[in-house]
This record gives C-alpha cells, sequence and structure tokens, in this order.
C-alpha cells in the first residue's frame, strides 16, 4: 500500500509486498485476532459457430413469439439440461447442476456453501475472476474478488428448480464476454413456462464425518416452490427456496506448540512441513438461507420481448468452534489459542439482484438486445471475538466487519446485422458494455462482538473501499466463406480504471490513486466442417484480465487469514489457443482438444504464516503457461438399451515460466515451478442405465490430481488441514417416477468415503434423497 515502507526480502513474496504486509500487521497486532467477512443425454459439443437456444417448459401450446437466440459462439460448448441433471445427479444447490461437465470442478465444501468457487480447465479453485457465470444473462459471478472467499458466484440467486439447462463456453474466444471469460463461461438458463406450472420439492441429506476428534453427523433440509403460468403474451414464474445446514468443521486449529497446561494436543504437520498441532476445530456451521427469485416476460410484439427479474436472498449462520485441549482439572480449555476466536462467528445477510431486458427475434436482417442488471449486498455483517479467556469462554469486545454498499451494475446493447439475411454467409454482431464494481469493507471495534450497533463502538479497526469500471465496445463476423468453412473474427476494445480507493488499519489511513488500462483484444476461429461426421476448429484469442477492487484495496485485517492488497497491480495479458476435432458417432460422439493459455503478469495470491498470521497477499507473476488435452466421449445405448456412457479426460502441463521478483529464506525458486492450484489431472468418468421408462441408475467416478498452492511448490504434505489434496470420489443417483407427476431421488455422494482436503476438509459419505411434485 502507498505510503508502507520497504523491508528485506523473504518468506517467497516480493519485497514491496512483504513490506506491506509487515507494516499493517505492526499496526494491528495489538488488536487481537477474529474472523473476516467474507466463499436426456447432453446437447451436442459446438465446433462450428452455432448458436445456444433458449429452453422452454414444454407444454401443450406452440412455440412463444419470441423465442431469443443467443449470438453465435466460436468456442467448443458442453452442455446439460435438466432432464439429465435430474436422472444422474445428486443436487442440492445450484452448482451441483455443473458436477459431471468436462474440467469442471465445483469447490463446495458443504451443502449451501457461499464460498463454491469455480475451478476451470486452466485454471483453480482460488480463480473466482477467471471465470464468469450468467443466469439468464444476468452476471453472478462476484468480480469484486479473485479468491476463494466473497468471489464465489451468487449461486445462492439461483434454486435447482429454476435450472432448465448450462451451457459452458470454453476460453476467450468470443467478442461479447470480457477477459474474465480466459477460464470459461457459464449460461445458466431458467424455466419459463408455456402453461400453468407449479412444483414442491422436499431435499435431505446427511452425512457422518470423523476427523480427529471431531464426530459428528451433519446435514441439510431444502424445500423449494415454483409456479409460473402464460396467459397470452405475459408469462412469469416463481421461486422460493429454503435451506437449513449443519455443516462439518471448515477449518482445523493448529498450534506450534503445547498451550501450557493443558493436554490433549494430535501431532500434525502443516502442508509445508511446519510442526501444526491440532488442537480443535472451528467453523462448525449452522446456516440458513432463503432465496425467493421472480421473471415477468411480456412479447410486446411477435418479435419483440421485454422481461424483469428480481432476486433476493437472505443468509443467517453461526460457526461455533469445539476444543480438543483439557487443563489440569479435565476441563475443556482454549488454552489461550486464539484461533478458536478466528474461527467462532455470526454472519447475516441480505442481497438484491435486479434485472431488466428488452430482445428482438426478427430472424431477418437485424436483432438486437439490451440488458441491465444490478447487484447489491444490502446487509452483509460478520461478527466475532477478539480472542479468548480462561476456560472455554471468549473475550467480550470484538469486531463487525461489513460489506453493506458492495456490489455491482453492468449494463449490454448488443446487436446482429445479417446483410444477406439469416441464410447469408455473414453474421456480424456487435455491442456495447459497461460495469461498476464497488467495495465497501469497513470493520469496526465492538464492546459486545454478539450484540452491537451497525458502526460497533464507533471506532474503525481497519477499512478497505474502492471502484473500478469498464467501458468496452466489441465487435465479430462469423463468415462462411466456403462450404463447411466458416471464419470467426473479432476484437474487444476496453478501456478500465480503478479509482476512490482508500485504506484505514490502526491510525493510518491512505488514499490510493487512480489507475486506468486501455487494451484492445484480437479474436479468431477457423471452424471446418469436413464431412457430416467430422469437425475441427482452431481458434486464437487474446485478453485482459483486471484487477478486482478486492485485489486492489480490500483489507482484511481480522480472521484466521488477513488479506492485504496491492494498488500497483497490473492487468493479465493472455494468450489462449486450442485445436479441437470431433467425431460424431450414430449413438455419441467423440471430441478431443488441445489447449495452450500463456499468461503474462498473471495475479496470484499466496498464503504465508507471518508474525503468525495467516496473510494473503497478491502479487503479479511474469509469465505462466498452462497447456494441456482434453478428451471426452459419449456413448448412448451402449451394448444394450438405455445404458449410457460418458468420460471426460484433462491433462494440464502448468508451468511458472518467469518469476524473477521472487525470493526465498529457504533459496527456493518458483521458476519452471507448477502454477499454483491447477491439477495435472482430471477425469469424469459417468454411466447411467434405464431398465424402463420410470427408472434411471447412475454411477459417476470423479478424479483430481494433486495441487500446490505455493510459487514453490514446496507444499508438499497431504491430508492435512491447508493441503490440497488428490480424490477420488463414487457418487450413485437412481431417479424414480413414481407417477407422472411424483418423483423420487435417492443417492450417495462419496460412497467410497474418501478423506481429503482442498484447503478444508471435505465432506464425508453424505446420503441425498429428495421427493417432487408437479402440478
Amino acid at each position: 500500500m502507498h505510503g508502507f515502507h520497504k523491508v528485506p526480502r523473504g518468506l517467497g513474496i516480493t519485497p514491496r509486498t512483504l513490506a506491506r504486509v509487515s507494516v499493517m500487521l505492526g499496526i494491528l497486532a495489538d488488536a487481537g485476532p477474529a474472523l473476516a467477512a467474507t466463499p436426456t443425454p447432453p446437447a451436442e459439443t459446438a465446433v462450428a459457430p452455432r448458436r445456444v437456444e433458449s429452453i422452454l417448459v414444454t407444454g401443450q401450446s406452440s412455440k412463444p413469439a419470441a423465442d431469443i437466440r443467443r449470438f453465435s459462439l466460436p468456442q467448443t460448448v458442453e452442455s446439460t439440461d435438466r432432464r439429465r441433471i435430474e436422472a444422474t445427479t445428486n443436487i442440492v444447490d445450484a452448482e451441483d447442476a455443473l458436477k459431471y461437465m468436462p474440467s469442471l470442478f465445483v469447490r463446495k465444501r458443504n451443502n449451501g456453501d457461499t464460498q463454491a468457487t469455480l475451478q476451470t480447465r486452466t485454471w483453480g479453485v482460488n480463480s473466482s475472476a477467471r471465470s464468469l457465470v450468467y443466469v439468464d444473462d444476468m452476471p453472478i459471478s462476484a468480480l469484486i474478488s479473485n479468491n476463494n472467499t466473497n468471489g464465489a458466484p451468487r449461486w445462492g440467486m439461483v434454486a435447482p428448480e429454476q435450472i432448465e439447462r448450462v451451457d459452458m463456453l470454453y476460453g476467450p474466444f468470443a467478442a461479447e464476454y470480457p477477459g474474465n471469460a480466459m477460464g470459461g463461461v457459464v449460461l445458466i438458463t431458467t424455466r419459463m413456462p408455456d402453461r400453468f406450472a407449479a412444483t414442491v420439492k422436499q431435499t435431505g441429506s446427511v452425512q457422518s464425518f470423523d476427523a480427529y476428534k471431531t464426530h459428528g453427523t451433519y446435514g441439510t433440509a431444502g424445500s423449494a416452490v415454483t409456479l409460473g403460468d402464460k396467459i397470452g403474451r405475459f408469462s412469469w414464474f416463481v421461486s422460493a427456496n429454503r435451506e437449513e445446514t449443519l455443516a462439518e468443521p471448515l477449518f482445523f486449529i493448529t498450534s506450534g506448540q503445547t498451550p501450557a497446561g493443558t493436554t490433549g494436543i494430535i501431532p500434525a504437520l502443516s502442508k509445508t512441513g511446519a510442526t501444526a498441532n491440532v488442537v480443535g476445530a472451528g467453523g462448525l456451521l449452522h446456516s440458513t438461507m432463503n432465496t425467493v427469485t421472480g421473471r415477468v416476460s411480456y412479447d410486446l410484439t411477435d418479435w419483440l420481448r421485454a422481461s424483469y427479474t428480481i432476486g433476493f436472498w437472505t443468509n443467517d449462520a453461526r460457526a461455533r468452534s469445539q476444543t480438543y485441549l483439557t487443563d489440569a482439572a479435565d476441563r475443556p480449555t482454549f488454552g489461550g489459542v486464539s484461533g478458536f476466536a478466528n474461527d467462532t462467528y455470526t454472519q447475516s445477510q441480505r442481497h438484491l439482484m435486479n434485472a431488466v431486458s428488452l430482445k428482438t427475434d426478427t430472424r431477418a436482417h437485424w436483432d438486437w438486445e439490451a440488458i441491465f442488471t444490478d447487484y447489491a449486498f444490502l446487509r452483509d455483517m460478520q461478527r466475532n471475538p477478539a480472542g479468548v479467556l480462561a476456560g472455554t469462554t471468549f473475550r467480550p469486545n470484538g469486531y463487525l466487519a461489513r460489506l453493506d454498499g458492495t456490489g455491482w451494475t453492468t449494463a449490454d446493447v448488443k446487436a446482429i446485422w445479417r446483410p444477406d439475411g439469416s441464410a447469408g454467409p455473414h453474421e456480424v454482431s456487435f455491442g456495447g458494455h459497461r460495469d461498476q464494481y464497488d467495495l465497501n469493507n469497513p470493520t469496526y471495534n465492538t464492546d459486545n462482538w454478539m450484540a452491537s450497533p451497525r458502526d460497533g463502538n464507533g471506532t474503525l479497526y481497519a477499512s478497505g473501499r474502492g471502484r473500478s469500471s469498464t467501458y468496452a465496445l466489441w465487435a465479430q463476423d462469423a463468415w462462411t466463406f466456403a462450404p463447411g468453412f466458416t471464419l470467426t473474427v473479432g476484437g474487444r476494445l476496453e478501456f478500465w480504471r480503478a479509482f476512490d480507493g482508500a485504506n484505514f488499519a490502526g491510525t493510518t489511513a491512505v488514499a490510493q490513486p487512480r489507475v486506468r488500462s486501455t487494451n484492445a483484444s484480437p479474436k479468431a476461429t477457423l471452424a471446418w466442417r469436413i464431412d457430416p461426421a467430422w469437425s475441427a476448429k482452431l481458434s486464437f484469442g487474446e485478453a485482459y484480465r483486471y484487477p478486482t477492487v478486492a485485489e486492489l484495496y480490500q483489507i482484511v485485517a481480522t480472521g484466521g487469514t488477513y488479506s492485504v492488497p496491492d494498488p500497483d497491480l497490473s492487468p493479465e495479458n493472455v494468450y489462449s489457443g486450442e485445436l479441437t476435432v470431433e467425431h460424431r458417432l450414430r449413438q455419441g460422439r467423440i471430441r478431443l482438444s488441445l489447449f495452450q493459455e500463456n499468461v503474462r503478469n498473471a495475479l496470484i495470491s499466496q498464503s504465508n504464516l507471518i508474525n503468525n498470521i495467516y496473510t494473503t497477499t497478491f502479487q503479479n507473476v511474469r509469465q505462466v503457461r498452462n497447456r494441456g488435452v482434453e478428451f471426452v466421449v459419449d456413448r448412448h445405448d451402449l451394448l444394450v438399451p438405455g445404458l449410457d456412457v460418458s468420460n471426460s479426460v484433462t491433462y494440464v502441463d502448468s508451468r511458472i515460466l518467469s518469476d524473477p521478483g521472487f525470493s526465498s529464506a529457504a533459496g527456493t525458486t518458483a521458476t519452471g515451478k507448477h502454477v499454483p492450484y491447477v491439477p495435472n489431472w482430471r477425469d469424469t468418468a459417468q454411466v447411467t442405465y434405464r431398465p424402463n421408462d420410470r427408472l434411471d441408475l447412475s454411477v459417476a467416478v470423479r478424479y483430481q490430481g494433486r495441487m500446490y498452492s505455493t510459487l514453490d511448490n514446496t507444499d508438499r504434505v497431504s491430508h492435512v488441514f491447508g493441503a490440497f489434496d488428490p480424490f477420488v470420489v463414487v457418487d450413485l443417483h437412481a431417479h424414480y417416477r413414481v407417477y407422472r407427476s411424483l418423483t423420487l431421488d435417492a443417492g450417495i455422494d462419496n460412497v467410497n468415503n474418501d478423506r481429503y482436503y482442498e484447503y478444508h476438509p471435505f465432506p464425508m459419505r453424505t446420503y441425498v434423497a429428495d421427493l417432487k411434485a408437479r402440478f
């Protein structure tokens, strides 16, 4: 942060970053720690440019007038729909719909997780700003951060019962999307009725968790209701969802030594091999979430549709800690370990989303659309104690961290010009984009951490705030210049700036300077339909991913992990390429994709133990490269009718090519090491058998190789808190149509009970069931 002084290199981070960290921690050290306020078979894969069609709830009436089409998409696309999700997946939350899609992993720590980040084929679980998630063209990606906490997509804004279809677009090859598409774009399409429709669903899950001295049964209960209808040109759909969860520990509390006068520690190591004896468990979360969404559409004409969407999400949670320590009288005690206070907190969140759109569908020379969205953190507060006292009591004072006033707005205007009509050789699309992301994150001192005014006792402990905005113009032309050949070329011009940045820590307040960047990003894709069975495609795209307001300005100065921003970060510059060959079979397909991504000034975060506090810092790494191969096969009615088999295998060689600013006290280097959080192998296999029209039986196997989380790859100890372990998980699912309007689902996630960490301990064998009635 500007105004901080430099200190010598060390700990594998740059001197400027270490200086910033050390001074801030020195300011805050006396205040004590606490916790931060912050985490039917599929449609065919496109090889030639294609459109992803809108999906409607089918009924007896004819197709509505304005069945809006998306723009031509040059990327490789993988899709799944409601029918397949219901038949194959134990779905509790919306993000579960992506569970078996190629190269994807959603880091979902528990049902109802508010920090479920998306891992794509080239980027890992702490890269929330390196992918985009849209619901009916509304962004639910929280591009305020790039992490695995408050940067996670706002999955809670869409209930599983709303989902009609999910499309995954790989790579930054469409000019329509910003550089955050470097990892991919998820398009979730929700249902809109063409007749009266209603559903009622009850879902439950339960797991027995057993680790160290924590043994318990944890579960989830969810209730969902949907209603919708179409009356003439007017259609509406309302969804309400309530979910209550008791979660396994999110953290294990560790200590480098045995607290004086106590027994009960469990000897253990950290991920880097340091002593990290386990003294307790933390973040045992009891949360209650409610989501209400509504969408109305009106066909103003046979070719023009107006739509409005609103979503309101609430979350109330309480996290407790469990000690393994006892004193000389065999009474439970915290032993003076502050981690018990770090991992004890309450949360209260109220978020509101609004969107309005106008879209045409003339299928003639011109079509256009305009979309305006707003996402607001109406209330977002987290409270935690400042420390521990004797026995198992907490200090009465503490901290109140708020994100009220944080949010984003977006505006997009797009058009398609078909100079020779819909059957002509050219489809020219172009548009304009504007967004603004606001961060407002003060942390107040409180005299009573459990019950205090919204501004605590009126004094600030720390604060980070700032804004960023982007204006963009883009255009592309999909040109079929010869039979079977389509060339899509385009570009995106972006004007980005960050402003109103300010930080406060202890008694030091700093106003951060404005920063700006203007960049152009060319794109090109050549698709060749060789014959009806074979096709190939070659794509190139350049993109820029701009620092988020949290990377630039957010100070997290409470909790188990601090975060120190850097207002001097540079944008990432991405060069991506892909070669895809696909073969269509009579009952399936085979696809092979070779891909490579080179990134200059890659924005990578690191967590280091500094002054006995885990602290996250952000830095630019000069150059990294991710390249690999993705193989996908789908076969339907294999050997016997009703037997479907799919498999996707991804290999990635991720390397840091240059990082001259890195140094460590141990003399390790980053150059030549694996990029943090990117596994080398991933494999997802799924078998579904339909013995009759009423029953679907599925088994799925998911494998992921190990990941490093440090730039120098020194975190080699596995199966400990903080590690990123390889895993093999087997899931079972049965879908039974009791009657035409009543279905029963039952299944087991992680039936093999694999024990693994993705920093946090992950759920063990979990039983899931739901009962749904349709009207």
